[in-house]
């Protein structure tokens, strides 16, 4: 995906104006570092007149692993509907205290099966039931993913259940976009690499990195890579620099 440049945004693109007419946007996982960032530059924007938060702490029993109470926080958040842009958060890289696998020797079902429900399961319900809030015409679905999940791009191995979950999401994001597309070819699903972030997700896995990006530069260079999408058949997958990924 190439950022749109002056001259292209002059003949007119409909796609560089996403963020410069009125707009609502909803936040799921806005408790976390990345969410709250969301959160907090849709509250900066002028354009945006509404923005509304789904976490865990609200009192509505939020939970990717019931798919319930996904479905009492979607009818929930209609109150506020229809939303331009719809931002799912959530994810986790550790579970229970347990962090990625280095090793086939060290795979568990157990937690294997907890990571694709918080990684891939739990946002695809998510998406079952969030995706009917979307206002028709030029809107985005946006959710984060990570460049583990990139198939073409594993040169290093480990991590085998965070990868997976994460490339089993992105499948989701695919397969739903073109599904969704049909009705409405002017939204755009898309994956999102925020960078290594300093976040409590993160935090035992950075020890000795050199540069970490704070939530808020992370979100910004996301807001400016999903200004920038075009239409096109399918998702997106992109980073925060706004530089495509492979799936």
């Amino acid at each position: 995906m190439t950022p749109l440049n002056e001259d292209e945004t002059r003949e007119g693109h409909a796609d560089a104006m996403l963020f410069e007419q009125p707009y609502s946007a909803l936040v799921i996982g806005a408790s976390g570092a990345i969410g709250a960032a969301f959160f907090d530059a849709f509250q900066k924007d002028p354009w945006c007149q509404h923005v509304h938060g789904v976490s865990r702490g609200q009192g509505l029993g939020f939970d990717l692993s019931s798919e319930p109470s996904i479905i009492a926080s979607a009818t929930h958040c209609r109150s506020w509907a229809p939303f331009q842009v719809i931002v799912d958060a959530t994810g986790a890289l550790s579970i229970d205290g347990v962090g990625p696998e280095k090793s086939l020797s060290a795979l568990d079902p157990v937690q294997l099966h907890k990571l694709f429900q918080i990684n891939a399961i739990g946002p695809a319900l998510v998406l079952k039931h969030f995706s009917s809030l979307l206002a028709p015409g030029l809107g985005i679905y946006a959710k984060l993913s990570a460049r583990v999940g990139s198939i073409s791009d594993n040169k290093k191995g480990g991590w085998y259940g965070y990868r997976a979950s994460k490339a089993a999401l992105n499948m989701v994001l695919q397969t739903a976009a073109l599904e969704l597309q049909r009705k409405n070819p002017e939204l755009r699903i898309v994956a999102l690499q925020p960078g290594t972030v300093s976040s409590n997700l993160s935090k035992p896995f950075t020890a000795g990195m050199p540069t970490l990006l704070t939530p808020q530069a992370s979100v910004a260079g996301l807001l400016l890579t999903m200004k920038s999408l075009r239409s096109k058949a399918g998702a997106h997958f992109v980073d925060y620099k706004g530089q495509d990924i492979a799936w």
